[in-house]
């Protein structure tokens, strides 16, 4: 393993890095009374709080945690024509409030002094009530993280159950224009309130990762800092790539997610909406064409994309966590997002290590994972530090204390180094274009049951690819129909590198395809894998395999046919970047040795 020898530089080094902090590193008035904010790569040797399942920030709060408030918040903007709870009246969603105790405030008085007023941290989510426990209850998801660690140090916390969910009425219209208007009127809620002092962060991971972007369409002023974790940037867009789609993808909605609503109770026929019933019926149509399904007016896909929206209305920041080893929530939903968000102006930064599904700081989830699929990279995945990271972004956009961040890009590659990089991928990325007749496939046409398999290499010298590699491949379909494709990147071991997958129909990329292939017209495949950071040493071979599907991906509706590929007019290209031991930084709370495997020379 790549990583071992400079990790021992490194334990070395750390000695005189730790607690040494920049001048700037307490609060602008000079006080000295603001914690101060190591970079991550100054916390080597650091001591951190593992004690429990989650990380704990280093220096505790000193307010008491008052206890929980159960709320309803009225959501006007759902009317008859949204049917639901528009047609019975009284649309609202429910939270869970705590509030810290500090000395002389009275958060019930009317008048609240400006010293009195705190800042929110909220988690949306469908799941209070609903497989967790309730709103007002501190979830071990992430409310308990939340409210241990940041209340005493003076924020609120909210817990707030989604439309159709927990105690929430109306529809639970999966991610739908309902939801989102539920979302901002929650958001305002908090910002307005007179203990308040207008600053709502919106925290959480999976779906509840996705409700701050849904938050942040709106361009609402109370909303000044989001941190999706495994967030979707729209409902299709997870489940559809370049016309490609997961199994779920036709059920997520009325059978997986509907459920919530329809659970025997007497809000049930407020479920009846149009965000419901669409639902039906877009998830098959949209297997069907591989595409959203946006022509005779039906907005039901185009309503449950955000980002685009984000990028024109929000006026906040944003710090993106992702699991590189995602296969619920693949990393495309940070990267190239990352970028696109930064050139919008929007203060952004990114946490990306080879986990799965999960938190930063999770134990249990963590050490589960395969060879190939972040095994190689833990436990360094682990970061104890994450709860004090949180807290340095939070006292400084929703309080305005301490110092700004350093924006950019936190990436762990696959065998476990850190880096920092300004943008992912790195502006100094050099693109290596590879012919594909000089990678040896052993065929060139696919059927079903049929792979093609190539490889490349050895590399001269050590590199990572470190982005979104592309094979841009000539596919001419022998039916009317058309065809599918999966490409899995692997090392010479046989260990998962990187995938790409594609209903030709969609050869150009995107969400934008054709209804079908004409037989024996070829079309130029622009595949893209998905963002990876994989290490390879000198002398290293990759092989890349083609076959119809892959994974938990299905063949589209039309892919019934083989097709031919052209590999003397195909093009591998792969983001390179090449670091140094002197680029990588210690995970806190590890320890390195030499082992007895490949040493690097650094």
């Amino acid at each position: 393993m790549h990583w071992k020898p400079w990790l021992i530089i490194l334990v070395m080094m750390s000695a005189t890095l730790s607690g040494c902090l920049s001048d700037d590193s307490g609060d602008e008035n000079g006080s000295g009374s603001y914690i101060s904010y190591p970079e991550p790569w100054d916390r080597a040797n650091l001591i951190y709080d593992n004690s429990d399942v989650f990380s704990r920030v280093t220096i505790n709060g000193t307010y008491n945690t008052s206890a929980p408030q159960s709320i309803f918040v009225p959501v006007p903007t759902i009317t008859a024509a949204d049917g639901g709870a528009g047609i019975t009246g009284g649309a609202e969603v429910h939270l869970g409030l705590w509030l810290p105790e500090i000395d002389g405030c009275d958060f019930t008085a009317g008048n609240i002094s400006e010293e009195c007023k705190v800042p929110v941290l909220a988690d949306v989510g469908p799941y209070y009530d609903d497989g967790d426990v309730s709103a007002t209850t501190p979830a071990d998801r992430l409310g308990r993280f939340l409210i241990e660690n940041y209340v005493p140090h003076g924020y609120a916390v909210a817990q707030v159950s989604v439309f159709g969910t927990g105690n929430s009425n109306h529809c639970m219209d999966l991610m739908g224009t309902d939801e989102q208007r539920g979302i901002d009127a929650a958001v305002s809620y908090l910002g307005e309130a007179a203990w308040s002092n207008g600053k709502v962060g919106l925290i959480g991971k999976s779906y509840d990762g996705s409700t701050p972007w849904q938050a942040a369409t709106f361009g609402n002023p109370y909303l000044a800092t989001i941190v999706p974790m495994s967030g979707l940037i729209g409902v299709h867009e997870l489940m559809w790539r370049n016309g490609s789609m997961e199994a779920r993808g036709p059920i997520m909605h009325n059978g997986v997610y509907g459920s919530f609503g329809i659970d025997g109770d007497g809000g049930d026929a407020e479920n009846l909406c149009e965000g419901y019933i669409e639902g039906y019926v877009n998830g098959p149509a949209a297997y069907q064409t591989g595409g959203m399904v946006a022509y005779a007016g039906n907005t039901y896909w185009t309503e449950r994309s955000f980002l685009s929206r984000v990028l024109e209305n929000y006026q906040g920041s944003i710090y993106i966590i992702q699991g590189m080893q995602d296969w619920n929530v693949d990393p495309h939903m940070a990267f190239p997002i990352h970028q696109q968000v930064e050139e919008a102006g929007i203060e952004i930064k990114t946490l990306a290590g080879q986990w799965a599904h999960d938190y930063p700081d999770r134990i249990e989830g963590h050490s589960s994972q395969g060879s190939g699929r972040g095994a190689e990279a833990y436990p360094y995945t682990l970061r104890w530090d994450w709860a004090d990271e949180m807290l340095y972004w939070f006292d400084w956009y929703l309080k305005g204390e301490g110092r700004a961040p350093t924006l950019g890009v936190e990436m762990q590659d696959n065998r476990g180094g850190w880096r920092f990089e300004t943008t992912y991928p790195a502006p100094d990325t050099e693109y290596l274009a590879i012919n594909g007749a000089d990678m040896g496939p052993d065929g060139t046409s696919m059927s079903a049951a049929s792979s093609i398999t190539m490889s490349y290499g050895p590399f001269e010298e050590d590199v990572y690819i470190a982005g979104m590699p592309t094979f841009h491949i000539p596919v001419t379909p022998s039916t009317l129909n058309g065809a599918h494709g999966f490409l899995e990147m692997t090392d010479e071991n046989g260990m998962h590198l990187g995938h790409a997958v594609m209903d030709f129909r969609f050869h150009a990329g995107g969400r934008d395809g054709q209804l079908s292939l004409i037989p024996y017209v070829e079309v130029m495949g622009l595949m893209e894998f998905m963002p990876m950071d994989v290490f390879i040493s000198a002398g290293e071979t990759i092989f890349i395999t083609l076959t119809q599907t892959g994974e938990d991906y299905v063949p589209s509706s039309s892919a019934v046919g083989g097709y031919s590929v052209d590999w003397s007019a195909s093009t591998l290209t792969l983001p390179i970047v090449k670091r140094t031991c002197d680029d990588l930084f210690q995970a806190p709370m590890q320890t390195y040795g030499t082992g007895d495997d490949g040493i690097r020379e650094c």
